[in-house]
């Protein structure tokens, strides 16, 4: 059931004041976001959640869309849609869905949607599969590799 649009902004509010008032929750929510420069979807229209509840990347549908910050977020049903707004930072990929492996090399690399991992309940966009197999093997080292470059590599991508 769709919610009336006035309905529907109030929330989009609601959720975007409960992000602000988050405080370091935010900054997690706030990162970068791969997403198409053409229609803003997050992670080319992929639904996030769908990653956790059906173990696939699945496309999300334009009757469920939430815009969080700068990006427009697709989902498969409004299940997953409902499931997102409550929870952005636990379902939005690390790194923004930028490739870890890449971060670790200060590179800002887009991650493939159709290419990741969830690895510690996190999600994870790799741009080759072989980035995706060496991240595996050592998820914790990569993870730090790209946990420090990341805050300078943020700052070099374009508004």
């Amino acid at each position: 059931m769709a919610l009336p649009r006035r309905k529907f902004w109030f929330l989009a509010l609601a959720v975007a004041a409960l992000l602000a008032a988050a405080g370091p929750l935010a900054a997690a929510v706030g990162d970068r976001v791969v997403s198409d420069r053409y229609t803003g979807l997050a992670i080319f229209g992929f639904d996030p959640v769908a990653y956790f509840t059906d173990a696939r990347a699945v496309a999300g549908k334009p009757e469920f869309e939430l815009q969080v910050l700068d990006a427009i977020w697709r989902f498969r049903s409004a299940g997953n849609k409902a499931a997102f707004a409550a929870n952005p930072e636990i379902y939005q990929p690390r790194y923004g869905g930028y490739d870890p492996m890449a971060l670790g090399r200060g590179i800002a690399v887009a991650g493939n949607p159709t290419i990741w991992l969830v690895i510690g309940e996190r999600l994870f966009l790799f741009y080759t599969p072989q980035s995706r197999d060496t991240f595996g093997r050592d998820p914790e080292t990569a993870a730090a590799a790209a946990d420090e470059r990341w805050p300078d590599v943020m700052k070099g991508l374009a508004q």
